[in-house]
């Protein structure tokens, strides 16, 4: 993603949109943008610049994804309403109801007026809400906080850390759980710094000092790839590299005992080919060079993730026995990877009307469920508590399980086979009695890992799930079905305890 740096100009986001949609209207992005400088004519930002180069630098990061002029316009208007005496009617009436409709969604995204735990609350209620309602709006707002994370050095520390932990618990997060690791990772390493400054330092430290020596040695191994592909008679190949984003490497440490020779994809070789069979054809020369370490090929092309995500990941021994990570994928699927649910808005949008919607049904039908969610419930303690397990549903890390048929059931991190169950019918979940996990059986609080094939055994008799699967249970739908049933239940026992109902 090419976001904006310093001295971005306007026509550097139009240069930007005619390179990938030369027949763009430029006259209408350069309309949104004078209207936007006349709006915030006289604002600055605690920066020193004018106001308007932060609109620009967030329609310079759309332009960075390929996102259609409508998305880049209602990026240059995105805080006219909020911060100027411009009104959305003047916006609908010189750019149309779509530009508007974007822009409203941003501005109720606006300004809270809560803190603490308040603020946290209604931050993540209205995310869900404008998720569901068009993600466009979310996207603009990604690409509007990254730019005000790159500039916080100008603020007091303490809004400067709350507005990076804010980030870091629940833009990237989402950003992540839309498919959109390149922005997630973005927004994580402008956020970590603020947030726990040591620790960024110890790990940026740890992967220069690390991975300044192999970056000679990872280019020899990209040049020898490339060259074993084409005389495989593979054509039309990338092979680059990617360094890991130093947050995500500052997790992985943590899970690995602080100990950087554990992490094999801290330089991982991207190999980009033009079609899937192609992708297998370039694993299997790779194999034939060198030895793969078992355990670490992960086929997301035949069972790719839920949020979209298409590779082949395998990790080699190569030359002097270094271990290196390759991800295999064709380019459309590097966009996908790349900038995940964003993907669906980088074409021709008049194909995408039709397109888009069977994609959004199928990706994000969690965001019109936490919609529900936050419109059914009014009560502040039972809010507070249903929003801990979602966030349990939505931010953890997730696995990705199968059942016997090559079904892929997306759950948290740690899950058990009853929350397996109830992901697949809720009817499976109140009668299942054991479960298989890899063909051998095993008890129903048994964490799931990735990758691994569950069977759940039912008992077509059993009247009610047990309420001690409560003190293991990861999801939210599992946990209130257990408790609504296990309430009917014990409310048909103390009926059958009243006089008269005994025959």
């Amino acid at each position: 993603m090419s976001g904006a740096t310093v001295g971005t100009t306007i026509e550097d986001v139009i240069q930007t949109v005619k390179s990938y949609d030369a027949d763009a209207d430029e006259s209408q992005i350069r309309d949104a943008f004078s209207f936007a400088e006349e709006a915030h004519a006289g604002q600055f930002r605690a920066t020193g610049e004018p106001y308007v180069m932060h609109c620009v630098a967030t329609a310079m990061t759309l332009a960075g994804m390929n996102l259609p002029p409508s998305m880049i316009i209602a990026g240059l208007l995105h805080d006219v309403p909020e911060d100027t005496e411009r009104t959305l009617e003047d916006i609908e009436k010189r750019f149309g109801p779509e530009v508007a409709g974007m822009v409203a969604g941003i501005t109720k995204l606006g300004k809270l007026k809560y803190r603490g735990i308040e603020r946290y609350i209604e931050n993540l209620r209205k995310m869900f809400l404008a998720m569901a309602q068009d993600v466009r709006v979310v996207i603009i707002k990604f690409a509007d906080r990254l730019h005000n994370l790159e500039t916080l050095d100008a603020i007091p520390p303490k809004k400067a850390y709350r507005v990076a932990l804010e980030s870091l618990q629940i833009f990237a997060p989402i950003a992540g759980r839309l498919g959109m690791g390149d922005m997630k990772g973005q927004i994580e390493d402008a956020s970590f710094r603020y947030v726990y400054p040591k620790e960024y330092e110890w790990t940026k430290m740890l992967a220069t000092t690390t991975g300044a020596g192999k970056q000679k040695y990872l280019a020899e191994i990209m040049k020898r790839t490339k060259g074993i592909l084409e005389h495989a008679g593979l054509k039309n190949i990338e092979v680059h590299g990617r360094a890991k984003h130093v947050y995500s490497l500052y997790r992985k440490l943590l899970k690995n005992d602080r100990d950087i020779s554990r992490i094999y994809d801290l330089n991982a070789v991207r190999i980009i080919v033009p079609t899937v069979a192609d992708c297998y054809a370039a694993l299997g020369v790779i194999h034939g060079t060198w030895t793969p370490l078992k355990g670490r090929i992960k086929d997301y092309i035949a069972q790719p993730k839920p949020n979209g995500y298409s590779s082949l990941h395998t990790t080699v021994f190569c030359e002097d026995g270094e271990i290196v990570e390759f991800q295999i994928r064709t380019p459309e699927m590097h966009r996908v990877a790349e900038y995940g649910i964003a993907a669906h808005w980088q074409y021709d949008e008049r194909k995408l009307k039709a397109a888009s919607g069977i994609e959004r049904a199928e990706d994000t039908r969690w965001m019109e469920q936490l919609a529900e969610l936050n419109k059914e419930i009014s009560d502040r303690k039972q809010y507070i508590s249903a929003l801990e397990e979602m966030k349990i549903d939505v931010f953890r890390d997730r696995i990705f399980v199968f059942t016997p048929k090559g079904d892929v059931i997306d759950l948290p991190e740690d899950s058990s086979p009853v929350d397996f169950a109830y992901a697949i019918h809720t009817e499976i979940g109140d009668k299942c009695t054991s479960a298989k996990v890899n063909d051998e059986m095993t008890s129903l609080d048994h964490p799931l890992k990735s990758g691994d094939i569950v069977e759940i055994v039912v008992d077509k008799s059993r009247k009610a799930p047990n309420p001690d699967w409560l003190s293991f249970v990861k999801t939210r739908h599992a946990r209130s079905r257990i408790r609504q049933k296990s309430q009917m239940s014990l409310r048909s026992w103390i009926k059958g305890l009243m006089p008269g109902n005994h025959g």
